[in-house]
This record gives structure tokens, sequence and C-alpha cells, in this order.
């Protein structure tokens, strides 16, 4: 029972990495994001998240 709590699988950790890159990435492009020149702001959130992620768990594949 310990070890079941214990456990965080792979994709939670890339989850979570991907999160704090989205996090640094949103806050350096926010201005241009939020500008007007996107057509659709939440879009390109949503990819860069989703870019963010996969990136995480590359590199916590390669690690």
């Amino acid at each position: 029972m310990l070890g079941a709590s214990l456990y965080f699988p792979p994709i939670f950790k890339a989850f979570l990495l991907g999160l704090m890159f989205w996090l640094l990435i949103h806050h350096l492009l926010r201005d241009w994001i939020y500008s007007g020149e996107i057509w659709h702001p939440m879009l390109m959130d949503l990819s860069i998240f989703v870019i963010a992620v996969s990136g995480s768990l590359w590199i916590l594949a390669s690690w």
C-alpha cells in the first residue's frame, strides 16, 4: 500500500515539467501572443503547452 501511494507515473512528471516550461515560455511570449498578431491566442497557448509537455517527456525519456 505504501509503494502504491509513492508511485508517480512518468506522464505526470512530464506534465509537471512541461507546465514549468510552459509557464516560462508563456511569460516571455505573453505580450506577443495577445497583441492581436495571432489569430487565436488560446490555441497558441495550447500548442505551446503540448510542445512543452512533449519536449519534457522526451527529456525525461532520454535522461
